[in-house]
């Protein structure tokens, strides 16, 4: 078991859990993630390890709730339990030793960049981080980010920070000439725009494809993607890649796969008012669609 040392809302839905497990805390790198496990019979999440501290054995997830499966991790309060957490899985990010590097992050992603930044800055390389949401109850992490780096906040609509997307921000980043790296993560549309614009800098670009994972270890098969021209895994191959390479056409189809599962199963649980971890033994008198593991 793995207790909730403490919960925070950053945005609307986007929660903070403190998670107590030392052993990964004190070898997880930056880019790695975990596999949680609510409870028996729940689905495995594949969630980016967002920050640690080594000593007092926690690691940070930083989860967006957009399903059943999700809903019910951050309903979780000090105190509560995850049954399971595995990890580190995945590759550690590859970062560059000295120069400037600029990280983007777009929603939630911006969970993901957050230990990249933090990494680099403890490097010696200057570091830019460029956030955006759509107003400003959607920005998250700026303070954090802000202790190792210069950051760009950025909002749709304007209402706080520069006006506009990530993307225009960056660009004028890129325009002076100094950029030896860029690190983006985010929603898809975001991540292939940063990387057609970087590609026109020749700026070498990372993207995290974390949003594909299902299982976390190769054996679904259900991150497939197309990176080079070439078949990876995103979980054991990745996360992150080249995002000059990455078949972002591709990618973007296949994250549409299991969408009609996960808005059934969390309007069952929603109009059933089914608490989380209540489906019962006798799964002959639960409702399939109920107990779908969804994210």
């Amino acid at each position: 078991m793995y207790p909730i040392a403490a919960t925070e809302q950053l945005s609307p839905n986007v929660t903070r859990l403190v998670v107590e497990a030392p052993r990964i805390a004190q070898i997880r790198q930056p880019g790695q993630f975990v596999i949680v496990r609510l409870g028996p019979g729940a689905e495995r999440i594949p969630l980016t390890i967002a920050d640690t501290d080594p000593e007092a054995g926690t690691i940070t997830l930083i989860i967006q709730s957009v399903g059943k499966s999700t809903t019910d991790l951050v309903a979780l309060r000090p105190g509560e339990a995850i049954t399971d957490v595995a990890g580190p899985l995945g590759s550690a990010t590859e970062l560059i030793e000295t120069g400037h590097a600029v990280c983007v992050g777009g929603g939630v992603g911006t969970a993901v960049i957050l230990p990249i930044a933090q990494e680099l800055a403890r490097r010696g390389v200057r570091v830019t981080s460029i956030i955006g949401g759509r107003s400003r109850e959607w920005v998250i992490l700026e303070p954090e980010l802000a202790a190792s780096s210069d950051v760009i906040a950025c909002t749709d609509d304007g209402s706080y920070g520069r006006p506009g997307f990530v993307t225009q921000a960056l660009e004028d980043v890129l325009a002076a000439g100094d950029v030896d790296a860029v690190y983006a993560v985010g929603p898809v549309p975001m991540m292939k725009a940063v990387s057609e614009l970087t590609r026109g800098f020749a700026v070498p670009t990372t993207v995290s494809l974390n949003a594909i994972m299902v299982d976390g270890t190769g054996m679904c098969g259900g991150c497939r993607v197309t990176v080079g021209g070439k078949t990876h895994y995103a979980c054991v191959d990745g996360p992150e890649f080249d995002g000059h390479q990455v078949d972002f056409a591709e990618l973007a189809d296949r994250l549409t796969t299991y969408r009609s599962f996960e808005q059934a199963a969390l309007a069952k649980a929603e109009a059933c008012k089914i608490p989380a971890l209540a489906v019962k033994a006798d799964k002959a008198t639960v409702d399939k669609a109920t107990v779908e593991p969804t994210r």
